[in-house]
């Protein structure tokens, strides 16, 4: 599966004051600016608009409504093709020229659509960042876009380039690496279905029945269709890893949704949580989720996760 990785270089034009956790802010503004950027038929719902499969908004945020669940894949609805990377920093109070760097992910044909996020973080800019200070919330503007070391945005000449080149994803494993344990460390809150409730706990089980779903669902609907996988297999296997290491702690978060007109309750799992046992076999699940994150509402940058092998 292919995929591009970005990240968005801003500088403030006003104070700002934003949250704790940024994921929210930059979605929400971002979902606004893009929808006032491509949609063509500002009066009709993106349920039932003809344009919807071929609407940058509508993939990304009404995905739902936009892609029909692939043939013959066993998920129910198609993951969102984004992954957004807020600043991790908690810092809330910032000063007009401050920099700040939000990466996303985008997955397979979405990347062509690249032009059209840039876009829309220039809006962003113009419509302003964070809570609203004396009248007026935070502008800044757009520095650079990069690619890795490549930069495919620049303010000065204001052209796009969109990489030659994407990088793949894939679920093969390496015969030759099997490590003793692995340590996952969870950099935003991972929110799961569990029986535990806000418990700071996650068996290895629990964790790849979840990561097994989103890879699987990604591939089938961003890749090259469902992964020759012994699921039953897999899940046995994933039993008999221990969880050697625990430092988990429950993060309470909340936001508010304009469009449900309610407080979200998205708290989850921080920390970091080590396992041992047979891992070779998860090593491409656990890899992979450092791109495309873990567990729910990775569109807000939820789920973000780091790996180490020992």
């Amino acid at each position: 599966m292919k995929f591009g990785k970005y990240l968005f270089h801003i500088k403030l034009t006003r104070d700002a004051v934003l949250p704790a956790y940024k994921g929210s802010t930059f979605r929400g503004l971002l979902g606004h600016a893009l929808k006032r950027t491509v949609c063509a038929l500002k009066n009709q719902t993106c349920a039932t608009c003809i344009l919807r499969q071929n609407c940058t908004y509508a993939l990304v945020f009404e995905t739902a409504h936009a892609l029909p669940a692939p043939e013959n894949a066993k998920i129910s609805a198609p993951p969102h093709p984004m992954v957004l990377e807020p600043p991790l920093t908690e810092k809330r109070e910032f000063a007009a020229g401050d920099t700040l760097a939000c990466g996303m992910v985008l997955f397979g044909d979405l990347n062509r659509n690249l032009p059209y996020f840039i876009y829309a973080f220039d809006q962003m800019g113009r419509i302003g960042l964070g809570k609203s200070l004396n009248g007026t919330r935070a502008g800044f503007t757009l520095e650079s876009v990069t690619f890795g070391d490549e930069r495919v945005y620049s303010k000065e000449d204001g052209r796009v380039t969109l990489p030659d080149i994407l990088p793949a994803l894939d679920l093969t494993p390496d015969q030759d690496e099997n490590p003793e344990h692995v340590t996952l460390k969870l950099q935003t809150p991972f929110r799961i279905s569990t029986d535990t409730g806000q418990a700071p706990n996650l068996p290895f089980d629990l964790l790849m029945r979840s990561l097994i779903r989103r890879c699987t669902a990604l591939f089938n609907t961003y890749g090259d269709g469902e992964p020759p996988l012994n699921y039953p297999e897999l899940v046995q296997k994933a039993c008999r890893v221990n969880l050697t290491d625990n430092s988990l702690a429950w993060f309470d978060w909340q936001r508010y949704s304009s469009r449900q007109e309610a407080k979200m309750y998205m708290g989850g799992l921080l920390g970091q949580v080590t396992y041992q046992g047979d891992l070779g076999p998860f090593l491409p699940f656990l890899r992979m989720a450092q791109t495309v994150h873990a567990g729910k509402n990775t569109a807000f940058g939820l789920g973000k996760v780091e790996l180490e092998t020992v």
